[in-house]
């Protein structure tokens, strides 16, 4: 991305533009702006379309639910997104984090898959985009059923025809999506998902405020976001303390945590292979077992 497009893009000289550390699928840069502020900067020659405005999209809609802070968005297109500066600090708060994302689910959805205010930035349509990886994600009451069709099977099928997921792998995701209704969880309202939540997008700022950055967000099931934040990572006592104070889980969820990683781990699957495939594959098959266990 050039200084110029980017000052267009702001409205104001950018006189510096500094690559900095990013993710696996964006480059970032710190971009300095000719009044000395400070400007997050996240682009991709590759990127989805549609990605950066679902971002933003998912940004608006997370801060709106009011529980944690969420940096505001300067300017997006289609290769990139500009963002407030959010400078870090240490590890960010447990228990601030558990209570602040409790909130955020219960400010809830309508649908599941439902992404408000992507019409208002310009796109057209909501998909669910991860760097290249784009799912379809026409909203629809029913959570079960859009978990196993807009999500299981689509990645499912992608990482088969990528060669990530083998032909048991994808016979044993097809028998949970069958059995979807049943695995699901107890219904309860749809959750406002921040949809890629690992530890590596809660940011600390210098007080150790939690910051929610990097979403695919969307209607959902909560559980989602926590089985991921245990995939990659633990959250801890305190977290999940903190967050059972505000929206207390419900019964059953420690069996439903391999269910609901398997949605990253397929998306791990596509994007890069390795042994995510089989990974999601023992997953299915620990979670169709232990259903087996409880209505054998």
């Amino acid at each position: 991305m050039s200084r110029e497009a980017l000052a267009a893009a702001l409205g104001q000289e950018v006189v510096a533009l500094d690559r900095i550390p990013g993710g696996d699928l964006n480059d970032a840069f710190l971009a300095g702006l000719a009044d000395g502020t400070p400007v997050f900067v996240k682009t991709a020659s590759d990127a989805a379309p549609g990605a950066y405005v679902a971002e933003a999209a998912g940004l608006d809609w997370l801060r709106a639910a009011g529980g944690l802070p969420v940096p505001e968005v300067l300017a997006v297109g289609a290769k990139f997104i500009a963002l407030e500066w959010v400078e870090g600090g240490g590890a960010p708060d447990p228990a601030a984090f558990g209570r602040g994302l409790a909130a955020v689910h219960r400010a809830g959805a309508a649908r599941a898959g439902e992404l408000p205010g992507v019409g208002d930035r310009g796109g057209d349509a909501a998909p669910f985009v991860l760097g290249p990886l784009t799912l379809p994600n026409t909203p629809r009451d029913d959570w079960p059923a859009f978990y196993a069709e807009s999500r299981l099977l689509p990645l499912a099928r992608q990482a088969h025809d990528r060669g990530a997921l083998g032909a048991d792998g994808l016979r044993a995701i097809e028998a949970v999506a069958d059995e979807i209704a049943n695995l699901a969880g107890p219904p309860e309202p749809i959750a406002r998902l921040h949809g890629d939540l690992w530890s590596g997008n809660v940011h600390g700022d210098v007080d150790g405020r939690p910051w929610l950055i990097d979403p695919a967000a969307y209607g959902g099931h909560r559980e989602i976001d926590l089985a991921m934040l245990q995939l990659f990572g633990e959250p801890g006592s305190r977290f999940f303390d903190a967050y059972d104070e505000v929206w207390p889980r419900a019964d059953g969820h420690a069996d439903r945590v391999a269910l609901y990683q398997l949605l990253p781990l397929l998306v791990h699957a596509v994007l890069f292979g390795g042994s995510y495939g089989a990974s999601a594959q023992r997953a299915a098959e620990r979670v169709r077992s232990r259903h087996g266990q409880d209505h054998g």
